[in-house]
């Protein structure tokens, strides 16, 4: 079985129309990554652990470590992650998945 792997982000908004101009463009400048979105939920139901201020969570899946790395660097996402980094704190992670 190839191991995928996912990248996993929380966010937390602080200017919620900068991240929605980000989150309309999205779909485009994903489309052709070869990844896809696993989830990407508002409101996320903390099940355990202290308290938590985030809002957002999203998870991506791509097969290798170097197509999620080639996405997240490419020009077009970095120009609609202006947005992103206006609207949000967002930390993320690379996590190898199955």
């Amino acid at each position: 079985m190839m191991s995928r792997t996912l990248v996993v982000a929380t966010i937390r908004f602080k200017d919620k129309d900068r991240y929605d101009r980000y989150a309309a463009a999205f779909p485009a400048v994903f489309h052709g990554s070869g990844g896809a979105v696993l989830a990407a939920a508002e409101e996320p139901l903390q099940m355990s652990g202290p308290s938590s201020d985030v809002e957002k969570i999203v998870v991506l899946r791509f097969d290798s470590e170097d197509a999620a790395r080639t996405f997240l660097n490419s020009p077009d996402y970095l120009r609609i992650a202006e947005d992103r980094d206006a609207g949000a704190e967002v930390t993320s992670w690379i996590v190898k998945g199955f």
